[in-house]
């Protein structure tokens, strides 16, 4: 088996785990199969022998480009959650994933996590979603530790 296939192999393995980080920040299935589908090609492009923590690498790229698109979609004034409710809950291929998609997070939450600055939503999604470290989140949103902390903490008060 070649390199490329094991790497692919490897990227399947963590694809759920991507479309799931990717989904619970966008709120968009198609938006979260475009993220994770870039973090295919920006593996495919990247030497995986340099990168120790292959789910780590991913998940931080997953991350960026979901920020990106977050702010992106602030910049063109993109219509909130409630326009698109229904792509959100659509069937894919995978019925099972989707089943699970829709019981981890209901359309309450996309609703308030609309209502988050990308950087808030970002911090918030990867901490109390994911139990990942501030140390973690820090560079993926370009602050300390102690700033991503307090990203995330006024996440949760823009949600109370």
């Amino acid at each position: 088996m070649t390199e490329k296939n094991v790497l692919a192999q490897r990227f399947e393995a963590s694809r759920p785990h991507l479309r799931g980080v990717a989904y619970r920040m966008l709120g968009s299935v198609s938006e979260a199969d475009d993220a994770v589908q870039d973090a295919w090609l920006r593996l495919a492009r990247t030497d995986a022998n340099e990168v120790g923590n292959l789910d780590g690498w991913l998940t931080t790229v997953v991350a960026r480009l979901c920020l990106d698109m977050l702010r992106a979609r602030k910049a063109r004034c993109e219509e909130p959650l409630a326009a698109h409710a229904a792509e959100r809950f659509a069937s894919t291929n995978d019925a099972e994933s989707d089943t699970q998609l829709a019981d981890g997070m209901g359309l309450a939450l996309l609703v308030v996590l609309d209502t988050l600055a990308p950087t808030e939503r970002v911090a918030f999604v990867l901490h109390d979603l994911f139990n990942l470290p501030f140390e973690d989140i820090a560079p993926i949103i370009n602050r300390s530790p102690a700033a991503a902390r307090q990203v995330a903490s006024c996440a949760w008060c823009s949600i109370l």
